[in-house]
């Protein structure tokens, strides 16, 4: 009884924590996104009816007299809109020049009909919808420059220090203490920019600059890929290049034999081959035990570095460092460039997505990677128990993939609209509003199924 309560208590304290985090969130994004709707249809002359954070039934929300706006937080926190004066229903699909007042009905007065949605030109109605993606990627951006200029960015050069043996890394003839400065013609700044162009990347070639002995050198490597799963048991797919990183030092405890020499449980024989070949300057074979899995790797560690590791009173006994430095630096930016670092950090990130969405449409990412609330919660419990600033940056990620996802020109999102207000510039006349009611239609059956998929492949995921 005691364990079953203890269990309840958990997951009772871990719903809170992911289910609170991820609808707090959301619906901070959605009243960004909603806001960005409301404040251009004001520039642009136009009444707002209904401003809801969520959907469905109304729970509670009060009415500005002065707007005539109804301010209101409804029962499904996954969602929200702005409903337009003239407009039938939120999607705008239909609107109407009539009002109802106290059970009567008539026509639009002539002020009314100058702050409908639907007088507007067409211009203005596609500045009113583009807002609301945009404000999200300008949020996006707000987060990151703040962020940036705060607390800075953590730079961890992209230098190699160990390559697995019968990696990619190793096919494409990658050393210790190589740096890669550009992939794919991106800059890598630093090692989380390599890595994350790798995982992207799937088993797809990747052209790259890398920096050996001082000299340039254009290389070719084709990562593998790897099967993962998050401790949610979601699964996800990626590209590995077989590497480890600049800041990797290793406890000479774990390690099971150097250049096919068994160690192991031999701390002075291990460190006696390691001294032996870093006097020579050779690169060595070591096996290492990391508890989960044994890995073979090439590594060349430099004396001046590891003097002190047979000093048994030295506090780097015992540890073999393996890069060439274990240097970092954080960058804190001014507003300047803060705000430029942000930019690009929105435009790789959306570039990044795109790129990902791509390689489910074609079939060379899986599609069951397609995360649903579940998933998109279980993220956002994660980055809030990591603390204020992983949460910071999950919120401008999410807020960049929210207004993404409004842009695609799917009818009921803002790209349909956009799409339709395209269409009525160029030939002079808006669609008919019958052909727009069954587009919307079918963009609502999409977005549903969608959802579904997406929702129930993070269920069965969870229960398999």
């Amino acid at each position: 009884m005691e364990t079953m309560m203890e269990y309840l208590h958990g997951f009772g304290s871990n719903a809170l924590l992911y289910g609170g985090t991820f609808v707090l969130v959301l619906s901070i994004l959605v009243f960004v996104h909603e806001w960005g709707h409301f404040i251009v249809a004001r520039m642009c002359g136009v009444r707002v009816k209904v401003f809801s954070i969520g959907l469905g039934p109304e729970i509670f929300g009060y009415t500005d007299k002065k707007s005539g706006t109804r301010w209101k937080i409804s029962a499904i926190p996954l969602g929200g809109y702005v409903q337009m004066f003239g407009d039938v229903d939120p999607a705008s699909s239909t609107h109407s020049e009539a009002v109802t007042e106290n059970g009567v009905t008539r026509d639009f007065t002539e002020e009314e009909k100058r702050v409908a949605f639907y007088n507007k030109s067409v211009w203005k109605r596609m500045a009113i919808v583009f807002a609301g993606p945009a404000i999200n990627f300008l949020f996006a951006i707000f987060i990151f420059a703040a962020v940036f200029m705060s607390s800075g960015k953590v730079v961890i050069p992209p230098s190699i220090s160990a390559v697995e043996q019968g990696s990619a890394a190793e096919r494409a003839g990658l050393m210790p203490h190589d740096v890669i400065i550009k992939a794919n013609g991106r800059e890598m700044e630093s090692f989380g920019d390599l890595v994350k162009e790798v995982v992207l990347a799937l088993d797809t070639p990747v052209e790259a600059v890398i920096l050996r002995d001082g000299k340039e050198i254009n290389i070719t490597f084709t990562p593998s890929v790897k099967h993962d799963e998050d401790r949610f048991g979601f699964g996800h797919s990626k590209g590995y290049l077989g590497i480890m990183g600049p800041s990797s030092a290793l406890d000479l405890n774990m390690v099971l034999a150097v250049n096919d020499v068994d160690t192991k449980g031999n701390l002075a024989l291990t460190i006696k081959l390691l001294k032996s070949a870093m006097e020579k300057g050779e690169v060595i074979k070591i096996k290492l035990d990391r508890n989960t899995r044994i890995d073979d790797l090439y590594i060349k560690p430099f004396l001046n570095l590891n003097k002190d590791i047979d000093v048994k009173v030295s506090e780097n006994y015992g540890v073999l460092v393996v890069a060439e430095t274990l240097e970092e630096k954080r960058i804190v930016y001014g507003f300047f460039g803060a705000i430029s670092e942000a930019v690009s950090r929105t435009y790789e990130a959306t570039s990044d997505t795109l790129k990902a969405l791509g390689q489910m449409v074609v079939g060379t990412r899986d599609a069951t990677e397609l995360g649903g609330i579940i998933r998109i919660g279980a993220i956002a419990g994660d980055m809030a128990d990591s603390g204020i600033l992983p949460l910071l940056m999950f919120a401008a990620m999410l807020s960049i993939n929210l207004g993404l996802i409004n842009l695609f020109p799917v009818p009921l999102l803002d790209g349909g609209h956009l799409l339709f207000y395209v269409i009525e510039a160029i030939k002079g006349s808006p669609i008919s509003e019958r052909v727009q009611e069954h587009a919307f239609k079918v963009g609502f059956a999409l977005l549903i199924g969608l959802m579904l998929f997406a929702n129930i492949n993070d269920i069965y995921q969870l229960a398999k």
